[in-house]
């Protein structure tokens, strides 16, 4: 029996090591992108929220979504956390429908966007629906701190949908809007030169009708070229491209992407490319209409793209994942947040010169 017994042991001992040295193969084999992966609150005083925006200001990250019973109910909010120290301050509720009807009314999308010179501006909505929602601003001098009293913004001005404004180079910033009106989902877009006081806005740039299409990302690709992305009833990922910095725009088409009538968001990292966050699923065939997994993905061009990264992968979750918001901050760090089951708002950072990509051919995903 000692024989046996000390046998085991030495051969117990053998297998550890060589298991610990795949262990430490494996881990060099497969470096992954992904930093951190945190919800910014795990308790608040709402059960549902949605519609996430994150920004870098310089005092650190700044996030918001609104929050309450369920969308659409009087009572959803507008809500604010901080990032300090590597860790989130509570949710603190910095708008909402109060004095608009005799019972409220629901708050929807903020964004949340800081100019290179100028305050912190908060933009959102209120009204019963989308398609009877209008705009309102907030600004904060102190990075999110404390806010200004709301302002409405002009009629006809409902300020950047879902997704982040981008500054130009002559310093407008031009938001990325659309409607959900009878004329069906069209998108356009507004300019303002003086941090929100004075406005111009296009015309729709597609009809609604051969491709509906809403919350569009901004994109660049050098001088006054840019490429719009975003949400369709289409079944597709649409794209729109302007020679002129967004004064006059081209035809509205469809990227080979999947896209289940679920929101959508990208960024142009510093280094030129372009990043997509995004359902790559179809509406039907899962219990959350195709807002199951949650993808990135990468491209040079913004026609072709490669798969980087899948955040989640569960396609039968109740509520899915959905509605991300990307930004790339200072320090060359991708932030991505969205919402989790409609329970709460999750915080992914990646490292972007670690993705692994695969060519997307076809609009099939990679395995």
């Amino acid at each position: 029996m000692k024989t046996v017994k000390s046998n085991t042991v030495v051969l117990l001992g053998l297998l550890a090591i060589v298991c610990s040295g795949c262990v430490s193969v494996s881990k060099q084999e497969q470096p992954t992108a992904i930093l951190k992966s945190e919800f910014i609150y795990e308790t608040a005083p709402f059960p549902s929220c949605h519609a996430s925006t994150i920004v870098e200001t310089k005092s650190g990250l700044v996030a918001a979504w609104f929050g309450g019973t369920a969308e659409r109910n009087p009572d959803v909010c507008i809500y604010i956390a901080r990032n300090e120290n590597g860790k989130w301050t509570a949710p603190i509720a910095v708008a909402d429908g109060v004095g608009f009807s005799t019972n409220g009314l629901p708050t929807w999308n903020p964004v949340l966007f800081q100019p290179k010179n100028g305050p912190l501006l908060l933009f959102y909505k209120v009204g019963p629906k989308p398609a009877a929602w209008w705009g309102m601003m907030m600004t904060s001098a102190d990075d999110g701190k404390t806010w200004s009293p709301p302002v409405r913004l002009p009629d006809g001005i409902l300020g950047p949908i879902k997704n982040k404004p981008v500054q130009l180079a002559n310093g407008d910033i031009l938001c990325g809007s659309s409607t959900e009106g009878d004329g069906g989902w069209r998108v356009h877009f507004e300019r303002t030169s003086d941090f929100g006081k004075t406005w111009t806005a296009t015309t729709p740039v597609n009809d609604g009708k051969e491709i509906g299409a809403i919350q569009p990302s901004i994109l660049f690709h050098g001088d006054e070229k840019l490429q719009v992305i975003g949400r369709t009833h289409n079944d597709k990922v649409f794209q729109i491209w302007s020679d002129d910095g967004g004064v006059t725009w081209g035809k509205m088409t469809l990227l080979d992407l999947p896209n289940p009538d679920s929101g959508t968001d990208a960024v142009t990292l510093r280094d030129g490319r372009q990043l997509l966050v995004y359902n790559h699923n179809v509406r039907t065939g899962s219990n959350n209409k195709g807002r199951g997994p949650l993808n990135v993905a990468i491209s040079d061009d913004g026609k072709n793209w490669s798969a980087a990264l899948v955040l989640e992968d569960d396609p039968n979750a109740p509520s899915g994942f959905a509605y991300p918001a990307v930004i790339q901050t200072s320090d060359g760090l991708v932030h991505i947040t969205y919402t989790w089951e409609r329970k709460r708002i999750k915080h992914v950072v990646i490292d972007p010169s670690k993705l692994q990509l695969k060519p997307i051919a076809n609009g099939a995903w990679p395995q």
